[in-house]
């Protein structure tokens, strides 16, 4: 079985990173100190010891001893005398062969000085340090030739010091730096504890192995989420964006982050929910002609707004799917009215054959035949999309329901509509046309409403056209607004021209409106069949109807 192995703490890895530099630091600065100490302590105690060689090599005293019958006589109590007063470890007189006349130990008086490092001072007259092994040990000596009142050289003054007690002196030092060592460990060791109880307060307690999984967890939610999530600072900039922002706002990432929200999206609200605090629910607003619902929720640290996340869905799919449904509903009231009308008229034929008025009987089948041929004619032999046919038959039964003459123009041509103009958007256009214009003509004696349609060239276009009463001028530019309706007043009105120029502007099309000279009110409609969108307009061309 595989032990799961806990991740460090980020206070444990803040205190052993600074712990480590911290001993790092200190151990190259303690050996470079100790380096440049033992060497000045050498260079200091050399020159020392070669200041007094010279001192004692000048003194009359000692030339004059160096040429009586028995210096060591008058040599040695003074050398002793002296080493005590400098503190030196030994001070050594020899003539011009290196025979001792003083030394420490009485002993070796009359022996040969130890070292090899006097020919440079018997031979050849020069004061100088050197380092050697002598009868003590390893020394640094001062050296100075004694000369005589003829410039003869009589011998030579050697003043040393020991390098063991160098040495303890260097160790004496770096037990007070590691003790200045250990106290800045310890002032680390603090310092490290607090700054990392300072980042944990600024994480909120999390530790990085939980960061590094809210993020993966974050940014998997972010892009699975089919609604769009922007999220602003206090000051308005953008910080965050999903996927599904940056489709419904056809915005790429670079020209989001880190804009202010106000360039991206005029006139939001989102600044004043991180001034106020309080939060918008299920708020519908209209960006980049789209209707999109907005939650806006402040972000809060410390009772502090600090930022404002924003999550939008666009309603243009969801309401192409209520208009779609909303349309299948009355297409099949409209069916059922089709089944009712065709059900009165075999109550006719009945009716006339039991009262025996046969040719009565065949006049009238052949007249509503001869009806049903042309317009099925002009239906399925001019107009070969199965979409649109399907639209037009359930608008010819209301049409005869309500005893209007829907008549589709003979001129009309289609083939196969592309792929792009999607069925949901088709149904509303035609849908609405139709239903305003059948309106506009039902209470009218001789209401025709007229039906075109042809995709030569580049575009679809449609046509509807009707002799009702029309706009008064005052109320063309206003036919497409939303909720706005000629008709009596009623929250269910005045959606259907709104909804028209709404899926026109998204297929990339045009909407014209034009009051003939014959009193008739004509829409047109012109759908590009290679589509790019982004475009949408209406015109606008003498008195018109909506």
């Amino acid at each position: 079985m595989r032990l799961k192995i806990m991740p460090v703490r980020l206070q444990t890895k803040i205190i052993i990173l600074i712990v480590s530099l911290l001993f790092s630091i200190i151990f190259v600065i303690c050996g470079v100190f100790f380096y440049l100490e033992m060497k000045e302590l050498k260079a200091n105690t050399g020159n020392r010891a070669l200041q007094m060689a010279k001192v004692i090599a000048g003194m009359p005293e000692v030339m004059e001893s160096m040429e009586s019958d028995n210096p060591s006589m008058r040599l040695q109590p003074l050398a002793v005398n002296i080493q005590k007063e400098i503190k030196a470890q030994f001070v050594v007189i020899g003539n011009i062969e290196g025979i001792r006349y003083t030394h420490p130990d009485a002993d070796k008086l009359g022996q040969h000085m130890v070292g090899g490092d006097n020919t440079r001072a018997l031979r050849e007259g020069e004061a100088y340090i050197s380092e050697a092994t002598g009868s003590l040990g390893l020394s640094i000596r001062g050296k100075a030739p004694i000369f005589a009142q003829d410039g003869r050289i009589l011998g030579v003054v050697s003043v040393g010091f020991l390098m063991e007690n160098l040495n303890s002196r260097m160790e004496e030092k770096l037990v007070e730096i590691s003790l200045i060592a250990l106290l800045a460990i310890n002032m680390g060791i603090a310092g490290g504890y607090v700054l990392a109880r300072n980042i944990r307060q600024d994480i909120l307690g999390l530790e990085p192995h939980e960061i590094a999984s809210l993020y993966r967890e974050r940014t998997a939610i972010l892009q699975s989420v089919k609604e769009g999530i922007i999220a602003i600072d206090a000051d308005g900039y953008i910080t965050m964006a999903n996927p599904s922002a940056l489709e419904i706002l056809e915005l790429g990432e670079s020209e989001l982050l880190h804009k202010k929200i106000t360039d991206i999206v005029p006139g939001t609200d989102l600044l004043e929910v991180a001034k106020s605090g309080h939060a918008q629910v299920n708020k519908e607003v209209f960006i980049f002609d789209k209707d999109i619902f907005v939650n806006r929720i402040p972000i809060l640290e410390r009772g502090k707004v600090v930022g404002v996340v924003s999550s939008f869905r666009d309603k243009t799919e969801m309401k192409k799917l209520l208009n779609t449904l909303t349309e299948v509903k009355k297409y099949s009231e409209e069916l059922r009215a089709q089944t009712h009308e065709f059900t009165n008229k075999l109550y006719v034929i009945s009716g006339m054959l039991e009262l025996g008025k046969f040719n009565e009987a065949l006049d009238w089948i052949q007249k509503e035949y001869k009806i049903n041929q042309e317009r099925n004619d002009i239906l399925f032999d001019r107009i070969k999309d199965e979409r649109l046919q399907a639209i037009l038959l359930g608008k010819l039964a209301v049409a005869s329901e309500k005893k209007v003459l829907l008549q589709l123009d003979e001129g009309s041509s289609v083939n196969m509509i592309p792929t792009n103009i999607e069925f949901s958007s088709l149904v509303a256009i035609i849908g609405n046309l139709l239903e305003n214009a059948l309106e506009a003509v039902e209470q009218k004696e001789g209401g025709v409403v007229s039906f075109f349609a042809v995709d030569y060239g580049n575009d679809l276009i449609l046509e509807v056209s009707d002799n009702g009463p029309g706009f008064q001028g005052e109320e063309i530019d206003r036919i497409f607004m939303k909720g706005y309706s000629t008709k009596q007043v009623d929250q269910q009105r005045g959606y259907g021209l709104s909804i028209v120029k709404k899926e026109v502007n998204q297929l990339g099309g045009t909407v014209e409106v034009q009051r003939t000279s014959d009193n008739t009110t004509v829409f047109t409609v012109y759908l590009p069949k290679n589509q790019s969108y982004g475009g949408g307009r209406y015109d606008k061309c003498s008195d018109s109807r909506g």
